[in-house]
């Protein structure tokens, strides 16, 4: 059986499709954000992506797009999101970088180190409302699906099952860190914007980047 890889040069409309589930859901990811928070979240989001889209090139791979991405909501993208998110895609992106190809395991060490400098920068742990409680059990879920056998493909697919159910699971929990941890009780009952947007990025991952799979094996 042939080894399932995407090449890195075509990685381009892995990013472009990031970008567009955050410009078509910020409304909603605002909305989110307005129960326990400033309510600003989807429009910061969907200004640091959609600039970083306009300064892609024709030569823009995987690699350059996280890149791009990561230090335009690194360095222009106030509140908490921009760092954590900017930190998260650069590091995906250093990892990447120089590989011609992208296989399970090298998606699985960007995710890994993506998620690591998210823990390093947040300082949120599981149960804290944030969207560590998507990264943390998407990554599991990715891993234990590659250890079990499972193809590239089936371990995207269990990534992306595993973020909506850690964001579902925001909906219960009580917000431990950020500004919504100053309503305590409150912030129970209404999902994490931030879970929420994570869930909805590592789904596009995984939906993107098996619609390559297909088409290499096509």
């Amino acid at each position: 059986m042939t080894k399932a890889t995407f090449l890195a040069r075509r990685g381009r409309t892995v990013v472009d499709a990031l970008i567009a589930t955050i410009d078509a859901n910020a409304i909603l990811l605002s909305e989110i954000d307005g129960a326990i928070g400033d309510g600003d979240h989807g429009v910061n989001m969907r200004k640091g992506f959609t600039r970083a889209g306009q300064r892609f090139t024709v030569e823009t791979d995987l690699a350059g797009g996280l890149d791009v991405l990561g230090d335009t909501l690194l360095t222009e993208i106030g509140g908490s999101m921009g760092p954590l998110y900017g930190t998260f895609f650069e590091e995906m992106a250093r990892t990447a970088l120089g590989h011609p190809e992208i296989d399970a395991d090298l998606f699985g060490r960007m995710l890994d180190a993506g998620t690591d400098a998210i823990l390093d920068v947040g300082g949120a742990g599981l149960g804290d409302k944030t969207l560590v409680d998507v990264l943390l059990p998407a990554r599991e879920a990715y891993h234990a699906s590659l250890a079990g056998g499972g193809a590239f493909a089936d371990a995207l697919e269990s990534m992306a099952r595993a973020a909506d159910e850690g964001r579902d699971s925001t909906r219960d929990l009580v917000a431990k860190v950020g500004r919504a941890s100053r309503l305590g009780e409150r912030s129970r009952g209404v999902l994490d914007a931030g879970a929420t947007s994570c869930a909805l990025l590592l789904g596009t991952f995984a939906s993107s980047i098996s619609g390559l799979l297909e088409d290499m094996d096509a």
